[in-house]
């Protein structure tokens, strides 16, 4: 078997050595690959079933990426909320650290494009402990997401040196990590990968499977793995045009996430980035396909379905209407369209509230 460093090796980065295979031109698609890097793992590349196949259209070189009047670079404005080099400071208690510059496969709907696998994002050891020096001394922060690029491509060492560290901080009390890696690599998760994770809890992992096509036996054992040293996982998926905006798609990659022990956590509508305006839906798209989860589908199934709010106003809940009014009596409509009332309690005077506070105590 080979090795997840050899994997990562035989990865195709030339449109022509991919789209020769598939009978494709590659011509319009160099300098897509030239402004855009493009990565492609052997593991990957195995699961295109045809060309403009959901797996295709998240990996390979599209031309209407260098057509894009409609998107910004940086939409979620996180160059502006990096008080130090590659750490996002948008929450109060919680920042998102770029820890690794590359991915396993440049995915071409990613919100870091600009950027990630660029000689313009730089990671180093000074980088890392700028960040960490950041976070020791910000005792509000409880709550460190590690993301990049992505993390698992560290290598073990390193990645161990960031997770120590963080772990020898009081105030942190939870670690999070972001990664594609189980979807597209899942070769990486080693048992001596998991051996370390395992180390440092309270640790979450937070994949992103976006078709059902991406489990697999392969990136089901990768999970079983870490959730077997008792990581819990959740998984973020883009909706994209093309990929999953089907609400037959999409219940089916939540019910088989469940089956691996992976709880679908957001459905994110599509990011605002520079070269990714093909792959947007619309937000009415996205709540029908909430709507055919919610009571189609078990309940621990439904994601939230969010939109990463342009300009750094951060993740924004969006829900069907299924509160018709509220007063006196709570109107509501369920997953079949049928109409409930509830009838509602006055609420507390403040005086009242605070009485109940103090019975408590």
């Amino acid at each position: 078997m080979e090795t997840w460093q050899k994997l990562l090796q035989e990865s195709i980065t030339r449109p022509g050595d991919l789209t020769r295979r598939f009978g494709v031109d590659p011509r319009p698609l160099k300098e897509v690959a030239e402004r855009y890097p493009m990565r492609v793992n052997p593991y990957y590349l195995s699961l295109i079933k045809s060309v403009g196949d959901p797996i295709w259209k998240q990996a390979v070189p599209a031309e209407e990426e260098l057509h894009d009047s409609v998107c910004m670079d940086d939409p979620l404005d996180e160059e502006n909320q990096s008080p130090v080099s590659n750490l996002v400071h948008r929450y109060p208690d919680r920042v998102l650290f770029l820890v690794c510059s590359e991915c396993a496969m440049y995915c071409r709907f990613c919100t870091r494009k600009r950027k990630v696998g660029g000689e313009s994002m730089v990671i180093d050891r000074q980088t890392l402990k700028a960040g960490i020096t950041y976070i020791r001394s910000r005792p509000e922060i409880r709550d460190v997401i590690l993301s990049g690029g992505d993390p698992l491509l560290l290598g073990d060492e390193r990645l161990e040196w960031i997770l120590k560290e963080l772990r020898a901080i009081a105030h942190v009390e939870i670690i999070r990590i972001g990664t594609r890696v189980p979807v597209v690599l899942p070769q990486r998760i080693t048992l001596a990968l998991v051996r370390i994770l395992r180390r440092y809890h309270p640790l979450y992992i937070n994949t992103h499977f976006n078709h059902p096509d991406e489990i697999t036996e392969t990136s089901a054992k990768a999970c079983g793995r870490l959730a077997d040293v008792g990581i819990p996982l959740g998984n973020q998926t883009v909706l994209m045009r093309g990929v999953n905006d089907d609400p037959a798609v999409m219940k089916r990659l939540m019910q088989k996430l469940l089956a691996i022990r992976v709880k679908p956590y957001y459905i994110y509508q599509a990011d605002m980035v520079q070269g990714t305006n093909h792959f947007r839906t619309s937000v009415e798209e996205g709540i029908e396909i909430v709507r055919a989860l919610r009571g189609h589908t078990s309940g621990l199934g439904v994601p939230a379905y969010v939109i990463d709010a342009p300009g750094g106003g951060g993740k924004i809940p969006l829900l069907p209407d299924y509160l018709q009014s509220l007063g006196e009596q709570v109107v509501l409509k369920n997953y079949q369209g049928n109409i409930y009332t509830y009838a509602n309690p006055a609420p507390a005077l403040d005086e009242e509230k605070r009485s109940a506070v103090n019975g408590c105590l």
